[in-house]
């Protein structure tokens, strides 16, 4: 893992949206949680929500949360960080959209807006899913996209009621 050299890091303020609909989800979340914690500092974690799948119904309900971290790797090695620790704990990708122990996905990466190869920053359909602005408002209610503008609080205002998002007790 290419890190950038100690005198010139600088921390990534990340956020990502973790889910799992497969196995033991709730455990699942807490294993990718105590995974990122290795390639970062987590300094934010939503509560767990559970979330009705929208693209391919059929299939179990979700567990979603979001997550704060700081992280002094590039986009693009914390991107392939992520995936490792997503191949580590189970993730296999055998249907687009489909059944799955865990997905992370990079919602903001600090200010960035980047796309280039399966890296797209911040990501394209966050703004439109209720199941990743409901954790993510919890915890950084004020964030702000980089495009669009608005914050975290005012996109998921903007969003319809389309899908079941419920909020857990606790994690």
């Amino acid at each position: 893992m290419k890190r950038i050299p100690h005198g010139n890091r600088i921390a990534h303020l990340v956020y990502l949206s973790l889910g799992s609909n497969l196995g033991d989800r709730a455990a699942n979340l807490r294993a990718a949680i105590s995974g990122l914690s290795e390639i970062g500092t987590v300094t934010k974690v939503s509560s767990f929500y559970e979330t009705e799948p929208m693209e391919l119904r059929e299939q179990p309900w979700f567990l979603n949360c979001a997550l704060e971290i700081e992280t002094d790797l590039t986009a693009e090695n914390f991107l392939a960080a992520i995936q490792t620790l997503e191949s580590k704990l189970g993730r296999s990708r055998e249907i687009s959209k489909g059944p799955r122990t865990l997905d992370i996905d990079i919602l903001l990466f600090g200010s960035s807006v980047l796309a280039e190869g399966n890296l797209t920053v911040p990501h394209p359909a966050m703004h439109r899913r209720r199941f990743v602005l409901e954790p993510l408002a919890e915890i950084a209610p004020n964030r702000r996209h980089p495009i669009l503008g608005k914050t975290a609080k005012e996109l998921l205002e903007g969003v319809g009621l389309e899908g079941t998002v419920r909020r857990l007790a606790n994690r």
